[in-house]
């Protein structure tokens, strides 16, 4: 990762704060984390964007996805890169494909499930961050990137249902 602090003095311009440097993530770079069938991979956080967003890449294996949930602080934003993602969002069903964007609401019930049989990749955007927090506390740290994801464990549950409160996450039954 690189991050270079422009220097707008030169152009008249006052200095930008220490959160607006330039960031640039090599590809399979950035903290990583495995969740329940997915690999998430942080691309910038609240702490590098003055709390406005955290975007992450999320690679789905066949089959992974998330249980329904309602982010009741920060709208999610989702960009297929490859693959399909069928999205249920309150009693409505998308299916995303490679190219497609979505866009959900704070204070929504949604969920998300790869049914393809190849791993299906996205860009998340959650505005505003913070949410970044309750994946780093309850994801598994992902040392290797090309194992398999695991499945959800009755530890990843429970820390998921311990957690989720103080980031304003509902886990739905």
């Amino acid at each position: 990762m690189t991050a270079l602090n422009y220097d707008n003095e030169a152009d008249g311009m006052a200095p930008l704060p220490q959160s607006s440097q330039v960031k640039h993530v090599p590809q399979g770079a950035g903290a990583a984390y495995w969740g329940p069938g997915e690999l998430m991979t942080f691309l910038i956080t609240g702490d590098e964007t003055n709390g406005a967003y955290f975007m992450a890449e999320v690679s789905v294996a066949p089959g992974g996805g998330t249980p329904p949930h309602i982010h009741h602080r920060e709208d999610e934003s989702f960009h297929v890169l490859e693959g399909t993602l069928t999205i249920q969002v309150g009693g409505d069903t998308i299916t995303a494909s490679a190219g497609d964007f979505a866009f959900l609401p704070r204070g929504i019930s949604h969920s998300f499930k790869n049914g393809g049989g190849s791993y299906a990749k996205a860009l998340v955007l959650t505005t505003p961050a913070g949410l970044e927090g309750f994946f780093s506390e309850v994801f598994e740290p992902a040392r290797d990137r090309s194992a398999t994801p695991p499945t959800a464990s009755k530890e990843l549950i429970g820390r998921a249902l311990a957690a989720g409160p103080r980031y304003g996450l509902e886990l739905l039954p």
